[in-house]
């Protein structure tokens, strides 16, 4: 069964260009022009992974972000000409998967549309598989995390994230290492986003994001999950 990709973007052009594309690979797909008719479709037929365009009419992308990602865990990749990194940290932080900046190569789009889907497939067909850190509990099947009994709403990329730092308890991940778990490919120049991503999951799980009790910072290397109390 093909994936259905959901393209949203206010320029005509750019939408058949990639459905046209993606199509010839394989993929379904549907189109938007803006964030409030995307909204729509996704209701009416949910996509398996959604790209998104910042900078629209009517409703652009970080407010698109904001409404639907409240619901939805649906994997999102940015498509952005904005090449500053506060924008970039922003739909990061709002919780989007990736970013591409315009103009991108079809190519890599694809490969980078395949990482997602193959990380989120991964994680699905982890039945009945649950781990367990102190009061952190990441149910990998039903793709469910607690801590210490209380549901927490996470992202894929976080919970992809969390997964890796829970597989590999008190052992130090590179940014890379972290990157190739939740995408399945090491993109050099793009390990600085885990920053923001872990960022996000910090703010979700530590009692005190400041003071993280959890994931300890490995200077000159990356991330750890500490040690239970």
């Amino acid at each position: 069964m093909s994936h259905t990709i959901l393209i949203v973007d206010d320029a005509p052009n750019i939408r058949t260009l990639i459905s046209s594309y993606l199509q010839q690979e394989g993929f379904r797909t549907l189109t938007a022009a803006n964030g409030r008719q995307a909204m729509q479709i996704a209701m009416e037929d949910p996509p398996d992974l959604i790209l998104l365009d910042i900078m629209m009419p009517e409703m652009g992308g970080y407010e698109f972000m904001r409404t639907y990602g409240a619901e939805h865990d649906t994997p999102i990749i940015m498509l952005t000409a904005r090449i500053e990194e506060t924008d970039k940290v922003l739909g990061l932080e709002l919780g989007a998967d990736d970013y591409v900046t315009k103009p991108f190569s079809m190519r890599e789009l694809t490969a980078r549309i395949r990482a997602v889907l193959r990380r989120v497939e991964k994680s699905r067909h982890n039945h009945s598989q649950v781990l367990e850190h102190g009061p952190l509990i990441l149910d990998r099947g039903a793709r469910v995390a607690s801590i210490a009994g209380k549901r927490v709403d996470l992202t894929p990329t976080e919970f992809g994230l969390l997964e890796a730092l829970m597989l590999h308890a008190g052992q130090a991940l590179s940014r890379l290492e972290l990157l190739e778990h939740i995408q399945g490919n090491r993109y050099e120049g793009y390990e600085r986003t885990i920053d923001v991503h872990i960022r996000n999951l910090r703010a979700k799980i530590e009692p005190d994001p400041r003071h993280p009790r959890f994931i300890e910072t490995v200077y000159g290397v990356g991330y750890r999950l500490a040690a239970p109390e």
